[in-house]
């Protein structure tokens, strides 16, 4: 199996970039719409496939850098491993899967291989550990190797500005059977049909529902149905849920330290418990705005955000 051609990106502008994109479901998308990314969710891909999206589809700081440092992350793969890798400057499609598309980063000469390039925080050092590859990130390789047909793909990521490493990920049928199912039911039953998928509780979402409505029209009411009033009750009873699990959470809490009582730390086989002091140094805002109301002033920053509450 060879993967179509849908784009020669060499001479194609963002804009259109972005035109072909909509085309389908790239590989950046799937940890999305399997609902293991944590920065997107699957209604956000909808809305960017049928070009809805508040969002300015423009490069932040991570993503600007990361596209800086792919070329510096290939020639450090090729250098430490031997393994020449080639641009394939194209949008590629899956023959039998119009709807999965790759912009890979690099492939490997000679072989039926690829390497996916990635920079990442030092805070996420802990996620490449091992033979460890994070989901988002497998998931993203699997679904390169479904469209080209390949045999396997290569992923190498500069942790921390410091700590290069690279790994090799095997093709998984059962995986990219997975991928092509899930993508199929998200492009035809919600892309192609413009039906949404449901917000979800991910941080992606509440993000997103901030952007699309960031304010309310003044004195504006609609009638609620039956299926809001049974999400309600839910979160009445998700609300004791978590009253209950917090104090009995306390209660274990407050048997630990009764044991410790003075001393400052304790063993168990596998954990180390502490119980110390510490001082906390808090602005007293009320006593500043009443004795220094132009410096409170000064320094006060006002927000705007929509509180959601229910009587």
């Amino acid at each position: 199996m060879r993967a179509l051609l849908l784009a020669d990106t060499r001479d194609l502008s963002r804009e259109d970039w972005l035109e072909q994109r909509k085309k389908g479901i790239g590989g950046s998308d799937v940890s999305a719409i399997a609902g293991l990314n944590k920065w997107k969710s699957p209604v956000g891909v909808y809305l960017d496939k049928t070009g809805q999206s508040p969002e300015e589809d423009t490069a932040g700081e991570a993503a600007y850098w990361g596209n800086v440092m792919e070329d510096i992350v290939a020639q450090e793969f090729s250098i430490r491993t031997g393994i020449r890798v080639r641009k394939r400057n194209a949008i590629l499609q899956h023959p039998k899967h119009p709807f999965m598309l790759a912009n890979v980063d690099r492939l490997i000469v000679g072989k039926e291989e690829g390497l996916e390039c990635k920079t990442a925080s030092e805070y996420l050092r802990g996620q490449w550990e091992d033979e460890e590859v994070p989901a988002a990130y497998l998931l993203q390789c699997q679904h390169y190797m479904a469209v080209t047909g390949y045999k396997a793909w290569h992923i190498a990521v500069l942790v921390g500005g410091n700590k290069f490493i690279h790994k090799k990920i095997e093709r998984d049928e059962e995986l990219i059977q997975y991928l092509i199912d899930i993508e199929e039911d998200f492009w035809n039953n919600h892309v192609l049909a413009e039906i949404p998928p449901a917000f979800d509780g991910s941080d992606a979402s509440t993000d997103l529902l901030k952007a699309m409505y960031p304010e309310e029209q003044p004195s504006t009411e609609i009638k609620l149905g039956n299926d809001v009033e049974q999400m309600l009750e839910a979160m009445d009873q998700l609300t004791e849920d978590i009253k209950d699990f917090t104090t009995k959470k306390k209660e274990y809490e407050n048997r630990i330290k009764a044991i410790l009582g003075e001393k400052e730390k304790g063993h168990t086989l596998n954990r180390i418990v502490t119980w110390k002091s510490y001082e906390t140094n808090r602005i007293d805002s009320k006593r500043l705005k009443a004795e220094q109301p132009d410096l409170f002033k000064k320094y006060t920053n006002t927000t705007t955000a929509r509180r959601f509450t229910v009587k």
